[in-house]
């Protein structure tokens, strides 16, 4: 999805399909273009499916779509977006890498769903761009890829790349494209069709906000809670959360056990080892790393919490994902 597009009519905008992938961000991204299509009552937009053999692709729920085309049958488009879900890194051939290099070449605007911009990092197709992921995702792509921006937008839409992430979010950014294209009385209307409240810009939350989270509008367990987030590479100790957020330790404890039903400890302890789940499925990085980037000072003290959590070590949560 272009920032700009000055072609002929309908645009057309191609999806490759990785298996696993998100079918809720792909439906929500092309929605919007068939609606736009129905409402102004001429084809404004095109859609093609692409999959790197030109067969049937399974989502990550299980449901098959068929492609229209194979990777070596299209030569020229206008944007791309890449649809993943789980593990997109593995199904990064050589034949496809070579094939994003070429539309990139062309001038093909390309761009990722979800998790879609792993797979154009490890192509090395993010030189210098800022792209967005789904807020679960993003911790780990960082850790594979720190030297490519990224925001916890929405989308992003660049000269060259456009990124969302994942969801609803596809929505908003369609949303966002046809209303660049055709008006946003166009855009609101495609809105309303599809019962979508409002359109929402790029920079509105990805996530409810913490106290809606957590269920709770106790400021000092909300700010501490949200520090506990904002450092789980490097873990603050409880005195010091307790000192942050404006309670002693032990209004910091009575807090966690009244509102959330554990310990500070167990929580801090939960939202590390949840990172290093997520790092385990989403990236290679070898055990000891992920147990680094999530606070742990060696591979065995992480294997035995992580283990602890979750009932088996973090070799075994790699090899069942």
């Amino acid at each position: 999805m272009r920032l700009a597009y000055a072609g002929p009519l309908p645009e057309t905008v191609g999806f490759l399909l990785l298996p696993r992938f998100s079918m809720m961000a792909f439906f929500s991204a092309v929605e919007p273009l068939r609606i736009a299509n129905r409402i102004s009552g001429r084809p404004l937009f095109d859609w093609t499916l692409i999959s790197e053999s030109g067969g049937p692709v399974t989502a990550s729920n299980g449901m098959t779509l068929m492609s229209d085309q194979a990777i070596g049958e299209v030569h020229h488009l206008p944007s791309l977006a890449v649809c993943s879900g789980f593990e997109p890194e593995a199904h990064l051939s050589r034949p496809l890498m070579a094939w994003l290099h070429r539309l990139d070449q062309a001038g093909c605007v390309l761009g990722g769903l979800d998790t879609g911009c792993f797979l154009l990092a490890a192509a090395g197709l993010l030189e210098g761009e800022r792209v967005t992921l789904h807020w679960e995702s993003l911790p780990a792509f960082r850790e594979r890829f720190p030297g490519v921006p990224t925001s916890d937008e929405l989308f992003e839409l660049g000269r060259r790349r456009f990124s969302c992430a994942g969801g609803a979010a596809a929505m908003d950014m369609a949303l966002e494209v046809i209303g660049r294209r055709h008006g946003a009385r166009l855009a609101v209307d495609v809105s309303e069709q599809l019962i979508h409240e409002r359109i929402r810009t790029r920079s509105d939350q990805q996530r409810m906000t913490l106290a809606r989270r957590l269920g709770t509008h106790k400021r000092h367990l909300v700010e501490a809670v949200a520090l506990m987030e904002r450092h789980l590479e490097e873990p603050l100790s409880l005195a010091e959360v307790a000192r942050r957020g404006g309670v002693s330790p032990r209004q910091l404890q009575r807090l966690f056990d009244q509102e959330l039903g554990c310990s500070p400890r167990h929580y801090y302890l939960k939202l590390r080892l949840e990172r290093a789940r997520r790092l385990l499925d989403e990236t290679e990085l070898d055990i000891l790393s992920v147990g680094l980037a999530c606070g742990f000072t060696s591979s065995s003290s992480f294997s035995r919490a992580f283990r602890g959590f979750h009932g088996h070590s973090p070799r075994q949560a790699r090899r069942s994902g």
